[in-house]
């Protein structure tokens, strides 16, 4: 029986194990080169810690506190560690499965021993014994269910790493804007005490006779202006560093560390190499491709359901009416079965999984061209971006350096009483404008150098994530 469900199991894997899921090409289109940049081909890669070249203890002291205690990390280490136990239970039917049994059935039944006499009559069977089942898998469905595990593993450590390096970007992220905010106070805390100097002065003035009340009043509304704004400030350093504990995983209460100032930071250099080596810099790319090698696996499991399943079953062991005799000679047993079922008419419900599958590829397959698309773009917005955020920030200096020999000299000739209140003010509130505003372009460059690394992977390539080895058979990866 055996033997015959062997040979129609081989007849019918010859017509369908060529289970071809005629899933579409993956192909896209890779530039040659960056828009961005002048360069064709040359270029560098950031580091695995990019993030020490800003020569900042405190930020190389977050991110490893971000890396360690980020409860988002923490959340993708699970996830990865569920991917590695679906990997197990995929793999295991691909083994028989082994099972022991012992039974212990007794039974009484009451009848007409002879024509004149009732009685009964008594049995009992002990038996004990190994079993074994296995499911053939002509078609590959078996394997096709592990091929999925397996890129679903793959994509869930690709994940992981892409959550690390947002973890990472973050933290710096949040606390360069810190230092931005900082450094904004302490120009308005500068510009307040240099307006506060003038004040007096022509308040002086007024008192010999030489400004008016105007004149002071136009003072002391700058003034106020300046002290008005340093709360605002203050508050918005507050809520940065207080964020800093939610992406670490600590309360805020945790958070030691104080801002110092951007302009004692150093800008690492960044550069990216050809495009084509970009798919394997970025996790998210990786990600996507795992996430539709799973698909392409889930088709070939949703074509297999069209054929019959056939399992192989054996047991063994002994079997007697007495526990004494019960591992005799006498009481060995066994048996064996195959069995084949296949589905006649279930309601398009096979059809509708098939096509369900090949949807959710297609669906995929987009998202994947798309992921790689965004990535070249990343790229090109990040290294634009970065070079433009530096030309800015260089004639932004020139405007402060202007701008502050402008106010000295306005200020020299108030406190002189030989320059004219207006000329003063506007000096004043020139340079203060200016200096806010070279603290935020100074910002910018840095968030923008920021996504550049991060566009560029941060450091990541696909060979730095181990693969779980394909030990599944012994039931441990």
């Amino acid at each position: 029986m055996i033997q015959g469900m062997l040979w129609l199991g081989c007849a019918l894997a010859l017509g369908g194990c060529a289970l071809d899921p005629g899933t579409p090409e993956v192909t896209v289109e890779i530039p040659a080169t960056y828009r961005a940049t002048p360069e064709s081909a040359a270029g560098a890669w950031p580091s695995a810690e990019w993030w020490q070249g800003f020569n900042s203890p405190e930020l190389d002291s977050l991110i490893a506190q971000g890396r360690d205690g980020s409860l988002d990390i923490q959340a993708a280490i699970a996830r990865v560690r569920q991917a590695d136990a679906q990997v197990r239970v995929a793999g295991a039917p691909l083994l028989p499965a082994v099972n022991a049994t012992a039974t212990d059935s007794w039974s009484r039944s009451y009848g007409l021993k002879t024509l004149k006499s009732a009685g009964y009559t008594e049995s009992r069977s002990l038996s004990v014994g190994p079993g074994i089942s296995y499911e053939l898998d002509f078609w590959g469905k078996l394997r096709a269910t592990l091929d999925s595990a397996e890129a679903s593993a793959r994509f869930s450590r690709f994940d992981q790493q892409t959550v690390a390096l947002t973890v990472v970007t973050s933290v710096a992220s949040t606390w360069f804007q810190a230092l931005a905010l900082q450094d904004r106070i302490d120009v308005a805390n500068r510009n307040l005490g240099d307006a506060d100097a003038i004040l007096s002065a022509i308040r002086a003035r007024q008192d010999a006779g030489t400004a008016s009340l105007l004149d002071v009043s136009q003072q002391e509304a700058l003034v106020a202006g300046i002290r008005a704004q340093i709360p605002g400030l203050r508050s918005q350093l507050s809520q940065q560093m207080l964020g800093l504990g939610i992406l670490v995983g600590r309360p805020p209460e945790a958070i030691t560390v104080r801002p110092g100032t951007l302009n004692a930071l150093s800008l690492p250099p960044a550069a990216a190499d050809v495009p084509s080596a970009l798919l394997a810099r970025r996790p998210d790319i990786a990600a996507a491709e795992a996430q539709l090698d799973a698909a392409r696996a889930n088709i070939q499991v949703a074509r297999a359901d069209f054929f019959p399943q056939v399992s192989l079953s054996a047991a063994g062991g002994w079997q007697n009416v007495g526990l004494a005799a019960l591992f005799g000679p006498t009481s060995l047993f066994a048996n064996a079965a195959a069995s084949a079922s296949q589905a006649i008419f279930d309601n398009g419900q096979r059809a509708g999984s098939l096509e369900l599958s090949r949807g959710k590829y297609d669906e995929l397959l987009a998202d994947y061209r798309k992921a790689v698309l965004q990535a070249f773009t990343d790229v090109d917005i990040g290294i634009s971006t970065y070079r433009l955020a530096t030309e800015q920030e260089v004639l932004q200096r020139a405007a402060v350096e202007v701008a502050q020999r402008a106010a000295d000299i306005a200020r020299a000739q108030v406190l002189a009483g030989t320059s004219d209140i207006v000329t003063a003010l506007q000096a004043q509130t020139t340079l203060f404008t200016d200096l806010d505003a070279l603290a935020q372009v100074r910002l910018a460059r840095f968030q923008a150098l920021l996504s550049l690394y991060k566009a560029l992977g941060g450091g990541w390539t696909k060979s730095d994530v181990t693969m779980p080895a394909r030990t599944i058979y012994q039931g441990s990866i």
